[in-house]
């Protein structure tokens, strides 16, 4: 499958375009409607097959939870190691296309490196996220901004009351996660650090009430994330929050996810051990 039809249906995916539009473009690639039809359900169903921890590692305890949110019960994945000690909480917060295989996959990623973390479906509220993922980006339209924030600020209140948690608690997200992260870390004072991938950023005069340490990630050819970062930055500064942003030039918008056309592998190694390194500084000490 060549790399055009895998950008068409990122496109599409991230809704830069109808599905009528998108057929229509897939079969002057695929050299018809018949092959385009014969190539769908393979680009529907095959993004997020690639799992670098397996569902049944015997290392973790991985399930589904419900915690009270401000639109009513929030269901999460949750995955921790068997060891029997408490550990610091991590929130992981998925693009927008819901809770997906993929998202909870790096909620184990996560777990592996010694917390307990928990991946919030942001479409509970619609009954959760469907399992064809082009039914769940028009869902994504539908919430409502301020409870949505609200549902991830309630998961800080989860981990750092649960009776296995250190108390300490951060966030981390990517794409439309990356700018729920930052929204977290305005709406949350209990939360000790937020790692956002190429998200939007906050309000400049919602900064100075951000107490976690940040931990900012964005990708050197994604200008229209990059556009708020110099307003952002100097924010933060005014603010004197604790924070570090790293660049990574070559990679696009989403380089992190390994179960899509734009991952780079090099940049996302490279944030993937800082922000492990970053978590355990804030957390674990």
């Amino acid at each position: 499958m060549s790399p055009e039809i895998h950008n068409l249906y990122e496109e599409y995916a991230r809704g830069a375009m109808d599905r009528r539009q998108f057929l229509g473009k897939l079969a002057m690639l695929a050299g018809g409607t018949a092959a385009a039809a014969a190539l769908l359900p393979a680009l529907e169903s095959g993004r997020a097959i690639a799992q670098v921890v397996p569902k049944d590692d015997p290392r973790l305890e991985t399930g589904y939870i419900k915690y009270p949110g401000e639109t009513g019960e929030v269901r999460a994945y949750s995955a921790r190691p068997k060891a029997g000690a408490k550990l610091a909480g991590v929130i992981v917060i998925h693009e927008n296309r819901g809770l997906n295989p993929h998202t909870e996959d790096v909620a184990r990623r996560v777990a592996l490196e010694g917390f307990m973390a928990i991946a919030p479906d942001a479409l509970s509220p619609f009954g959760g996220t469907p399992e064809n993922p082009t039914e769940a980006q028009p869902l994504f339209q539908k919430l409502d901004r301020q409870a949505n924030t609200k549902n991830f600020v309630a998961a800080v209140a989860y981990l750092k009351t649960h009776p296995q948690a250190t108390g300490k608690v951060g966030c981390m997200g990517f794409c439309w996660g990356g700018g729920v992260t930052n929204q977290v870390a305005v709406n949350a004072p209990d939360l000790a650090a937020a790692v956002p991938f190429y998200g939007s950023q906050p309000a400049p005069e919602d900064v100075p009430k951000i107490k976690a340490a940040m931990l900012i990630h964005y990708a050197g050819d994604d200008a229209r994330i990059n556009a708020g970062i110099p307003a952002f930055e100097e924010a933060l500064k005014k603010a004197g929050v604790d924070y570090k942003i790293y660049m990574y030039e070559g990679a696009g918008h989403a380089f992190m996810n390994d179960t899509g056309t734009r991952y780079h592998k090099e940049a996302a190694e490279s944030a993937w051990q800082r922000t492990v390194d970053f978590l355990k500084e804030k957390l674990k000490t």
